[in-house]
């Protein structure tokens, strides 16, 4: 009984030997005895203002004896906050530096930091402030030539067909992650991307988007109410296709000033491939002009396209502010694309057979009847309520792709169909991936500095004439975003934009906003990888069996977008000038 006793009294008086040295290691920043304590914190931003995360912070004190040093890292926000006990007596007569570092910037160091003296707190522990702010400069690195020759690989594979464009992207990410794991922790400016950020680049509202959208598509399918609403369109449209065409494209870019471009082309590519096969023409001759059509209806309005969005946010402008000065360029650029596309395609057009397919259908309930009435019910009404949360999703703070879940996973619910076959039929799984892909290559081009040096380009470039910066930014956004996705381009521009709108040009109001805003929106209109809307339509079609090869998109949409810009830097002018 005694020998229990001792070893019950041995194991008690370990654990509280040890609960009082973690105690003490708790203690040991706030309660320390007689210790000089200091707290430095501060921002760490890039040359455009832009805050910079993970960035690893060393904080160095020197005094007559001893050297010591203390480190930390930037949070999201580039922010950092350093507090350590030092023996009293320390801090007034130390050297107390900074210095920063984070591969594809120069090592930033501050020297001589003055502090100032706190109040001493009880127990005789007197703090120490300082806050010092750092700006961390990029530098041509390693890591952004590797960054840059990925983008062009990726870019040169799908746009030769080498491979299939869901390969061309998984391979440049691959390579980009391979080299900052297997290189990178050996040789610094090789660290370009790494798996925690690429994680964070892949913006699952937009993968949400996609999979939910193509649910709800997927389901409404099986009522036949895209077969019927395809034979309704046709025999409105009186076989006359241009009309038809100009119809189509008018109601696109309606839909879209209101709802996201990939959710109205979800919608309207089924429609206009039933109406295609009515026609007896090729279904490119519609969705491309449809996809363009979305793209301009989306620069509209703030909630109409992405880049929008993040303007309005950042330089504090509103719905309204976005319509009444955006408007009216879309609505011109809308009418020349309808000319356009009548004109490229009117060969085609002239080939439909209408009379033979009227003939053909005379009965339209054999073909063209709606198959599941409860399900088509179903189907609008969670589609409305759907759009109906695209509308509001801002009061909520709610991201679009989480409305269009909401929407996806009730319609499931409540019309049983067999999830399997559903998601591998209707499911675009190589676009998926392919997006997740590409975020992580535009990712890296990012974080190694190449998107940061080419807006350093533009602020240099454009300096000191309002007409310059005004085309520069328009015309610059339009053919980078034609190439490189406009989200992480429009997220670089904004702080240039702002600096350049309050210092350099403080007396013109929002012009710049403005041609920002329409170069990014509707560059995205160039080439199939310049907006999310083209790529789900590039998609859809090649399930259905219609090919568009990159170049075959660019040969047929990048002279109409060159003439929106050209229309857009004519309002620009004529209206902010």
């Amino acid at each position: 009984m005694a020998s229990r006793f001792n070893i019950f009294l041995i194991f008690n008086t370990i654990f509280l030997v040890l609960m009082l040295w973690a105690f003490d290691g708790h203690c040991a920043i706030d309660d320390v005895h007689d210790a000089d304590i200091l707290m430095i914190s501060g921002r760490m931003t890039d040359t455009h203002g832009k805050p910079v995360k993970s960035v690893s912070v060393s904080l160095t004190i020197r005094d007559a004896h001893q050297t010591m040093t203390r480190e930390t890292v930037t949070d999201d926000d580039g922010r950092y906050t350093i507090k350590t006990p030092f023996p009293a007596g320390t801090l007034p007569a130390a050297k107390i530096h900074l210095e920063a570092r984070k591969p594809s910037y120069a090592p930033s160091v501050t020297k001589d930091i003055h502090t100032v003296k706190a109040e001493a707190r009880d127990r005789g522990s007197t703090f120490y402030l300082a806050e010092t702010d750092l700006i961390m400069k990029r530098i041509v690195s390693p890591a952004l030539w590797i960054s840059a020759a990925v983008l062009l690989m990726v870019y040169i594979l799908i746009g030769f067909e080498i491979v299939h464009r869901t390969s061309a992207a998984l391979a440049g990410a691959a390579v980009l992650l391979g080299i900052s794991h297997l290189i990178g922790p050996f040789f610094s400016e090789f660290d370009i991307i790494r798996f925690d950020t690429a994680a964070r680049a892949v913006d699952l509202n937009v993968i949400l988007l996609l999979f939910s959208m193509m649910i709800i598509v997927g389901i409404s399918e099986k009522t036949g109410m895209f077969q019927w609403l395809a034979y309704s369109c046709y025999r409105l449209s009186g076989g006359r296709i241009p009309l038809l065409c100009a119809a189509l494209m008018g109601a696109t870019a309606l839909i879209s000033a209101f709802l996201d471009n990939v959710t109205t082309m979800l919608l309207v590519i089924p429609v206009s491939i039933q109406i295609a096969a009515a026609l007896k023409i090729n279904p490119i001759a519609l969705l491309l002009p449809e996809v363009f059509a979305s793209n301009v209806g989306g620069a509209a309005t703030l909630i109409g396209d992405p880049p929008n969005i993040m303007i309005g946010s950042y330089a504090k402008l509103t719905f309204i502010d976005f319509s009444k000065n955006l408007a009216i360029p879309c609505f011109i650029v809308l009418i020349i694309s309808i000319f356009f596309f009548l004109l490229y395609f009117r060969h085609e057009y002239s080939q439909s057979q209408p009379e033979s397919h009227g003939r053909e259908t005379d009965d339209p309930s054999s073909r063209y009847a709606i198959t599941d009435a409860r399900l088509l019910v179903l189907c609008l009404i969670f589609l409305g309520m759907t759009i109906l949360l695209f509308m509001v999703h801002g009061m909520f703070e709610m991201a679009p792709g989480v409305a269009a879940l909401m929407g996806a996973a009730a319609l499931l619910i409540m019309s049983r169909v067999d999830l399997v076959k559903l998601l591998e039929k209707n499911i675009e799984w190589p676009t998926l991936v392919f997006f997740a892909a590409l975020f992580v290559v535009v990712a890296a081009a990012e974080e190694s500095g190449l998107i940061h040096l080419i807006a350093d380009y533009v602020r240099n470039v454009s300096t000191g004439s309002y007409v310059m910066s005004l085309l520069i930014i328009l015309w610059t956004s339009a053919i980078i975003s034609a190439f490189i996705d406009n989200i992480p381009f429009t997220a670089t521009m904004l702080p240039v934009v702002a600096y350049m709108t309050t210092t350099v040009h403080p007396d013109q109001a929002n012009g710049l906003w403005w041609a920002l805003a329409l170069g990014a929106c509707l560059g995205g209109n160039g080439t199939l990888i310049g907006a999310s809307a083209n790529l789900v339509t590039v998609g859809m079609a090649e399930k259905a069996g219609h090919n568009i090869s990159f170049f075959k998109y660019m040969r047929i949409c990048f002279i109409p977008m060159i003439l929106s810009i050209l229309v857009c830097s004519a309002w620009l002018l004529l209206v902010w000038k």
